[in-house]
């Protein structure tokens, strides 16, 4: 097949050298954009008087048939062309003879692929903010069901103070939102038109680059032709804004691992998002959040990727950004994937309050606010601290906690302990004295819950 490009060479190239240099069999997934981004280019031709408003017409209803057979499965991509801009001309100029070469007047493929990628990336980052913002509703949903759940909370994977199980939920939520506005702000930069930049110089032909813009909905256009075909920094604010998302995934996803374990037992994943094993009948794995945590280094894989092979480029286009696409790609499939099963886990997860009180008593968390009982009486907080964790000891010898230690065995240690130390070591005392803005008690639970939700 003769080459589009075939004038100043024959056209002719090795058929190893063909495939490796071909990009259709990972690009025509842009062909809806590729589409609509020459429909409006043929509207602004023929506003412009470049080529007639009839064949301008003709250009966009022979474009719009295209697309109409693509969809319907009634045309099939040729895989042995260059590239899905070159087969769209292609299929075009034989349907609509030479008024299909006029087409591609006053651009080049460098900002027609440009043009595909940005439309793509935008119509993509509408598509995961819907799927964050349901993953948000959804933590915020089992937040509010468990505002009042006590869970020991962590530090160095050690217990350390009562929290709510709906506390450490929002922790997520509060995450996604940042995610949220890293694409919303992301989005901005992917927003502006590059076509008319043509090859890296702009073209002789009076266009009106602004009329294509707005066509295409786009908010600006790229006020550097050389810059409008090399720029792929939008492709980095996408994938690092994916790649932050997923590593938000992957602690949570981390966490779930451990809280459905026998160890932990705070959860019990729903059946749908397990597995089980091959040999051990007794098996529930919690494979899909391995997999998310494990597709995290994927995408971190495809921006590093990226960012290597951006490097070292002189401008304007060089062939090696061809290698955008499928790091941008990859890491867009693999978070749409990852973020419904996060949301499917979530929503249909069992929480298993009692293990998680239980947990919480055997780890003599509530061995602080002892410690602030005494202080608040007048001993020193190093004597205080002392005492509180010779009390610990004597629990875990006795194999008690210290809400059933008996009040002579406090006494033994300091007169100032009364009956009032039951309450004020009671969990969920412990939980609703922490009032403080970002808390842990319940009000504050559902004043962060009222916040994102008024955030989304």
């Amino acid at each position: 097949m003769a080459k589009m490009w075939a004038g100043r060479t024959s056209g002719a190239t090795d058929s190893l050298a063909d495939d490796f240099n071909s990009s259709i069999h990972f690009d025509y997934r842009m062909y809806r954009e590729d589409i609509t981004g020459s429909m409006a280019h043929a509207a602004m031709l023929g506003k412009q008087g470049i080529i007639t408003a009839d064949e301008a017409e003709k250009l966009i209803a022979g474009l719009s048939d295209i697309l109409a057979d693509i969809d319907e499965g009634k045309l099939e991509f040729d895989m042995s062309c260059e590239d899905i801009h070159m087969f769209i001309e292609q299929v075009l100029t034989e349907r609509l003879g030479d008024i299909g070469k006029k087409l591609h007047t006053a651009r080049s493929r460098n900002d027609q692929v440009a043009l595909d990628l940005r439309m793509y990336l935008r119509n993509e980052v509408d598509e995961i903010l819907s799927l964050l913002r349901e993953l948000v509703e959804i933590v915020c949903n089992r937040a509010e069901e468990h505002k009042a759940t006590i869970v020991p909370g962590y530090t160095h994977l050690q217990r350390a103070q009562p929290i709510t199980f709906g506390h450490h939920l929002m922790a997520y939520a509060m995450m996604f939102l940042r995610d949220i506005d890293r694409f919303l702000d992301c989005k901005k930069r992917i927003n502006v038109s590059p076509i008319g930049s043509c090859a890296l110089a702009g073209t002789t032909y009076e266009t009106d680059r602004i009329f294509e813009a707005e066509k295409l909905g786009f908010d600006n256009i790229a006020m550097n032709s050389i810059d409008g075909v090399s720029d792929r920094d939008f492709c980095l604010d996408f994938m690092a804004a994916v790649s932050t998302l997923m590593m938000h995934l992957s602690r949570l996803s981390e966490e779930i691992i451990l809280w459905s374990s026998w160890e932990f037992k705070f959860i019990e994943l729903s059946d749908a998002y397990t597995t089980g094993s091959s040999i051990m009948p007794q098996k529930k794995n919690s494979d899909m959040a391995e997999l998310i945590r494990g597709k995290t280094g994927r995408v971190y894989g495809d921006l590093l990727a990226l960012l290597t092979t951006l490097k070292g480029l002189p401008l304007a286009y060089n062939k090696d950004m061809q290698e955008d696409k499928e790091s941008v790609f990859d890491a867009v499939d693999t978070v749409k994937m990852a973020l419904p099963v996060m949301s499917g886990m979530l929503k249909t997860m069992t929480v298993l309050k009692d293990n998680m009180k239980a947990a919480a008593q055997k780890g003599f968390i509530n061995a602080t606010d002892m410690a602030d009982y005494l202080v608040k009486k007048g001993m020193p907080f190093r004597s205080a601290y002392k005492i509180s964790g010779q009390l610990v000891a004597e629990c875990i010898s006795r194999g008690c906690v210290l809400e059933t230690l008996p009040l002579e065995v406090y006494k033994e240690k300091s007169d100032l302990f009364g009956d009032d130390i039951y309450e004020v070591i009671d969990l969920e005392v412990c939980v609703n004295k922490r009032i403080s803005l970002g808390g842990t008690c319940v009000a504050s639970v559902e004043k962060q819950i009222e916040f994102v939700r008024n955030s989304l």
